[in-house]
């Protein structure tokens, strides 16, 4: 019997994020794709018993929990200095990284190891994190360029833009998300529309408060001239960043009705806000992926994003695209692409049924059998 160490240590927090749903999500479609002669085992640092449970509650088909001495803090800063523990990667034992909080080190005893780079922000974008989140982000890609079995990236504009800063040679291979099953409208819809004051017919955006996602620039696009006469629907956890859009609001015109933060939803309810949204607006600066486009296309909303190369890739040519420069103008632009596929019905059916065939290209289960096929 050989065993899959899988680091699940995001999922210990109340609000895990969007590595944390990429987490919870993989690590489940590994459980289930495992081959016959191998387990999963969960890893996690030092956590209370309250963490410990909500990791066992996110994933019951675990076949153990390692939890690890260390708390979170000192294992990142022991990791990216090179101090792994013969505990952090057993001898004999495959680990997986669904994130770069992942022990990489020389290998031991046959051991393999593989590890998750989800975008090339720290380098592209280094303004949109926090300066010590960048400079461990940029660390910890150079430990997996020397040590790394194999490195999983979500698309394959990740792959390219990531060897203009690190060489990592062919080791690189591209394993995209998917929406989770728990996305699914759910037959108390009308009752749950309600409960979150959703309007008739609205623009949703979707994605945590922070620089990078581009709220700012959806919140000037909707308080201009060119946009369609919608309220702006936001489902989203706080970030960093102060990102306060209500201000915002207030500061461009848009009036109090023309704004409805939902803050961190449910499954249950996003996929009930992703349903009835007339257009949905991805207005990001920089990703890896951009799971909401996929999640709103298989939810038959019809997507607006930016020209974000792996946005592009992930849509497939199912949304409508918005070049992000020049950037003076890119509200005005992106409200006017917004208005034409409210105001275009047949635009509208187009982009719902492009929407729905691409979002079928995306599975967690193909997701994990890649995986699997990194450490066989």
């Amino acid at each position: 019997m050989s065993d899959l160490r899988v680091i699940v240590d995001q999922l210990r927090t109340e609000v895990p994020g969007g590595i944390g749903r990429y987490t919870a999500d993989l690590t489940a479609a590994l459980i289930e794709t495992a081959p016959a002669e191998w387990g999963v085992i969960g890893v996690v640092s030092a956590a209370d018993q309250n963490a410990i449970g909500r990791v066992r509650a996110a994933l019951p088909g675990l076949d153990d929990l390692d939890v690890l001495p260390r708390s979170r803090r000192a294992l990142s800063l022991a990791w990216e200095l090179g101090l792994v523990s013969a505990r952090d990667l057993p001898r004999g034992s495959a680990t997986h990284g669904p994130s770069q909080f992942t022990p990489l080190a020389p290998s031991r005893g046959g051991s393999r190891v593989t590890v998750t780079i989800h975008d090339a922000v720290p380098w592209t974008h280094p303004e949109t994190l926090t300066r010590y989140g960048a400079q461990w982000h940029r660390a910890m890609a150079r430990r997996a360029a020397r040590f790394a079995d194999a490195i999983a990236v979500p698309t394959r504009a990740v792959a390219n833009e990531l060897q203009t800063w690190v060489n990592l040679g062919d080791r690189v291979h591209v394993i995209g998300g998917a929406p989770s099953d728990a996305l699914a409208l759910p037959a108390d819809a009308e009752t749950r529309a309600e409960a979150l004051g959703l309007p008739s017919a609205y623009v949703l955006a979707v994605g945590t408060l922070e620089p990078r996602k581009g709220l700012d620039a959806l919140v000037r696009a909707m308080a201009s001239p060119e946009a369609p006469d919608l309220p702006l629907v936001v489902a989203g956890p706080p970030g960093w960043g102060d990102v306060d859009l209500a201000s915002l609001a207030a500061a461009t015109g848009l009036p109090p009705e023309g704004l409805i933060i939902l803050g961190r939803v449910s499954d249950a309810d996003l996929a009930v806000a992703y349903d009835r949204a007339t257009v949905f607006a991805f207005p990001s600066r920089a990703e890896g992926f951009g799971l909401p486009v996929i999640e709103a296309m298989r939810l038959g909303a019809p997507v607006v994003h930016t020209d974000v190369p792996a946005v592009m890739e992930v849509a497939g040519g199912a949304g409508r695209i918005v070049t992000r420069a020049p950037d003076a103008d890119f509200p005005a632009r992106f409200a006017a692409e917004l208005r034409t596929v409210v105001e275009d019905r047949a635009l509208t059916t187009a982009l719902v049924a492009a929407g729905r065939e691409r979002a079928t290209a995306f599975s967690w289960l193909t997701s994990a059998e890649q995986v699997w096929a990194l450490h066989s």
